[in-house]
């Protein structure tokens, strides 16, 4: 959670200096590298049939999607103002799981869904100063929701067959070859000027945010227990508004503090709704919805951790 958190600012630190769509795609290029790399040094079976068309519907929500976005509307908004947004993405996610695979949640999960997207869209109006002023910067955020939504959703279900990090790797090596062209585009036939903070962050986002960060995170799973450490990223909008005011100086009002632990509250209600004894969760692993507490691991989010953490332990502990 703490890798994810300076994704934001540290995304908005590159763009002052170097392009957009070089930090979107560069980014990209290279955690692939790593993840090439990773692949090959642990001998991982490749991909079959139609993984390798839902590799490419992850790939293009939280490698191509989100970063370029995010990339791109952060050259003109704060990123305290993006982390607002962005707090969307669990519920988001934990939507597009149920819409997915069918489900059918309780009227009180489509309830706290409502009132975490009524939230953020109200900050954004708010600050931009009415509907009609809304930024671009605000639509972009937005779709990098929906996008990374879709990826992590569609790469929770894949991951019961490729292993967790195996298949962030095998998404980020699939997109390698459009992203290495978009970097050269926008390069322009040179490698842009930046002061060396600048380079910094964008080996960041690159290293950690887009790989090493989703390493972590599985591990954490794994040591878990999952159902608590889940809900862990929950607070990451917060303390990438944190993270904003420090490195950046940017200013936070109680407005936008308020807005964040709205949205947060909101989305933390929503993912945590039971599904019911017929959640996609008991058909993946077996489990049995008893209806005794969250620890059960039934939410709504852990559609996809669930899955992750499967793929994680098969990677671990393969059979002979």
């Amino acid at each position: 959670m703490l890798a994810f958190s300076l994704t934001m600012p540290l995304t908005r630190l590159a763009v002052e200096s170097l392009p957009p769509l070089f930090v979107g795609a560069g980014r990209a290029v290279v955690a692939s590298l790593a993840a090439g790399a990773a692949l090959l040094l642990t001998r991982q079976g490749r991909p079959r049939g139609t993984q390798w068309w839902r590799l490419a519907i992850v790939a293009g929500g939280i490698v191509i999607g989100f970063p370029l976005l995010t990339s791109y509307a952060l050259t003109t908004a704060p990123a305290s103002h993006g982390a607002v947004v962005i707090a969307l993405l669990p519920a988001a996610t934990a939507t597009v799981a149920v819409l997915r695979t069918g489900e059918r949640p309780p009227l009180r999960f489509w309830l706290a869904l409502g009132a975490a997207t009524v939230a953020a869209m109200t900050f954004a109006v708010a600050q931009a100063g009415g509907i009609g002023a809304v930024h671009t910067s605000d639509a972009l955020f937005f779709l990098a929701v929906l996008a990374a939504a879709v990826g992590y959703a569609e790469g929770g279900l894949l991951a019961r067959e490729l292993g967790a990090w195996q298949t962030v790797s095998w998404a980020l090596v699939l997109s390698a070859p459009v992203m290495a062209v978009l970097t050269v585009v926008s390069a322009d036939g040179s490698m842009p000027r930046a002061d060396f903070v600048h380079w910094l962050a964008f080996a960041y986002l690159g290293l950690v945010s887009m790989f090493l960060g989703f390493v972590a995170w599985y591990r954490g799973l794994a040591i878990g227990p999952m159902a608590s450490v889940s809900q862990v990223q929950l607070v990451q909008p917060l303390m990438s508004i944190a993270w904003a005011a420090l490195l950046l100086g940017e200013q936070i009002t109680p407005g936008l503090i308020a807005t964040g632990v709205v949205v947060v509250l909101a989305a933390t209600a929503a993912v945590r709704v039971r599904l019911g004894s017929s959640s996609v969760l008991g058909d993946a692993v077996g489990v049995e919805d008893t209806g005794d507490t969250a620890d059960t691991a039934d939410d709504v989010v852990e559609v996809t951790r669930v899955a992750h953490l499967e793929g994680e332990l098969e990677a671990r502990h393969p059979v002979a």
